[in-house]
């Protein structure tokens, strides 16, 4: 059996940054669509959360980006999907818990493809990034069972609270009092 050349296992570590990337671009779209449109509906205490949990997938998006060009690759600059428009609240978290399980699922075998490849940054870069969105599954999963469980009156006592975010940029996985 040959010993696989070490340009290829770079490539393959780089196809699979770059596939990672565009699944973060696809849920940039997806949550800030989603932000804007639970902000519209009043529900702002949503809203604010959907806004930081997108600038995590947005430091995600960089840093993937980041490493396939420290690899001598260039990131992809297109999500992967369609975003879904126009959902009811009562369906948002349960979609999103789905694409957080996914997204988990999948980065899983991306880091045992640069652990394979012996590209211990990489295998590191996904360890990290998986733990910020097993977080974010958490949240929306919690959701989820809250308006399932709750229904009406878990939504009404989100009415009307506010969606400001403020300047941060931190986002919700490593927001102080919050995620991880």
């Amino acid at each position: 059996m040959a010993v696989e050349s070490r340009e290829k296992r770079k490539a393959k570590v780089i196809e699979v940054l770059n596939k990672a990337r565009a699944m973060e671009l696809y849920a940039i779209t997806q949550y800030m669509n989603q932000h804007y449109n639970l902000d519209d509906k009043d529900y702002g205490e949503m809203a604010a959360n959907m806004k930081l949990i997108a600038i995590d997938e947005m430091r995600h998006a960089e840093m993937f980006a980041e490493r396939i060009k420290e690899l001598g690759g260039e990131p992809v600059t297109q999500g992967d999907g369609k975003v879904v428009k126009g959902q009811d609240v009562r369906k948002i978290f349960v979609f999103d818990a789905g694409v957080e399980d996914a997204t988990i699922d999948t980065y899983n075998k991306f880091l045992q493809v640069c652990r394979e490849a012996g590209d211990n940054i990489s295998v590191n870069l996904f360890q990290s990034v998986i733990d910020e969105e097993q977080v974010h599954f958490n949240h929306f999963d919690n959701v989820a069972g809250h308006i399932k469980d709750l229904g009406d009156a878990y939504l009404s006592r989100i009415a009307g609270t506010p969606s400001t975010t403020g300047g941060t940029t931190k986002g919700f996985a490593i927001k102080p009092g919050g995620g991880a």
